[in-house]
C-alpha cells in the first residue's frame, strides 16, 4: 500500500489491497450471483479513476441488486464498499464482517447523522476504494421500476468530498428474490424472498449492469443554495439514462411480476 499526500491535505492511498474477510465475501458471491442468473456488464471506469476515492451511485431495484452490483464490479476488477445504514452494520454475525471489510457507515435521521456524515466526507477522501451508494435511499417503489427522487445525499457527499461519481445502471436483479416487505418481524416475512430466490437458478434471469461515464459535477458547489439539488437531478438522469438501453423491451413496466412489491410513487425521472 502506498500513501500519497496531496497538496490540498488530502491523503489517498493507492492500489489499497481488500481485507482478506471481504475478498473472501466477494469470491461467495460471484458464485452465487452466477447461481442465480446471467450476468451481463457494460461499460467501464476509467483507468485514471481506479485507485483512488470513487464514488459509485446506483439505482435500487431489489433485495438482490446488491449482490449483482458486487459481482459486476469484481468482474471489471474493482473491489467496492458500500456506504451503510448503521443497522447493518450492527447486526450480529453480518455487522463484525461488513466493519471488518471497510464499508462506510451513515445514520439517516439520527442525532449523529451531521456529525457521521464529517466522518463519511473524511472517510471518502482517504480510501483507495470506491464507494457504492444508493442515491434513492430505498428499493424503488414506482410501478414501472424507474428511479425514485431520491435525496440529496450522494450528490452533497459528492461535492463536500469533491470525488468523482461514475452512475452504474442495472436492470434484472428485481426477479431473482422478491421484494417482500420493509421489516422483518418473522419467518412469514421471509418466505416469499426464500421461494422466490430458491426457483431463481431454474428461471436464470438476466443481470444487466452498465458502468456510465463520469458526471461533471464541476460547476456546482458545497456551499452554494439549490446545487446540491441540481447535482441530485443531474446524478439521477445519469442513472436513469444508462437505464433505458437496458430494458429496451421492458419500457413501460416490468415483465416480471412481484406481488409483494409497493407501487405508491411515481418517478420524475422516466424519460
Amino acid at each position: 500500500m502506498v500513501a500519497l499526500h496531496h497538496d490540498d491535505g488530502r491523503t489517498t492511498r493507492r492500489d489499497e489491497p481488500s481485507p482478506l474477510i471481504w475478498r473472501t465475501m466477494l469470491a461467495v458471491d460471484r458464485g452465487l450471483v452466477a447461481l442465480a442468473g446471467r450476468l451481463r456488464v457494460s461499460g467501464n471506469v476509467p483507468r485514471e479513476l481506479r485507485g483512488r476515492p470513487l464514488l459509485m451511485a446506483a439505482n435500487h431495484i431489489g433485495v438482490f441488486d446488491a449482490f449483482v452490483l458486487m459481482a459486476a464490479c469484481r468482474r471489471i476488477g474493482l473491489a467496492p464498499r458500500f456506504l451503510l445504514a448503521g443497522g447493518l452494520l450492527d447486526a450480529p454475525v453480518l455487522g463484525p464482517a461488513l466493519r471488518a471489510s471497510g464499508h462506510l457507515r451513515i445514520d439517516r435521521g439520527s442525532a449523529s447523522a451531521v456529525e457521521q456524515f464529517g466522518h463519511a466526507v473524511e472517510a471518502l477522501r482517504s480510501t483507495g476504494a470506491p464507494i457504492i451508494v444508493y442515491p434513492e435511499g430505498r428499493i424503488g417503489h414506482d410501478p414501472g421500476l424507474w428511479p425514485e427522487r431520491g435525496k440529496t445525499g450522494t450528490a452533497r457527499l459528492a461535492l463536500a468530498s469533491g470525488v468523482p461519481v461514475v452512475p452504474i445502471s442495472q436492470w434484472g436483479a428485481h426477479e431473482a428474490v422478491y421484494w417482500g416487505t420493509e421489516t422483518v418481524t418473522g419467518p412469514a416475512d421471509i418466505l416469499p424472498l426464500a421461494r422466490s430466490g430458491l426457483t431463481s437458478p431454474v428461471r436464470r434471469p438476466t443481470f444487466r449492469v452498465h458502468f456510465g461515464e463520469p458526471i461533471d459535477l464541476a460547476e456546482f458547489s458545497t456551499g452554494r443554495p439549490g446545487d446540491a439539488v441540481k447535482a441530485h437531478a443531474r446524478i439521477m438522469r445519469a442513472i436513469t439514462e444508462g437505464l433505458v438501453p437496458l430494458r429496451r423491451d421492458e419500457p413501460d413496466r416490468p415483465r416480471f411480476h412481484d406481488p409483494t412489491r409497493p407501487t405508491d410513487t411515481r418517478s420524475p425521472w422516466r424519460p
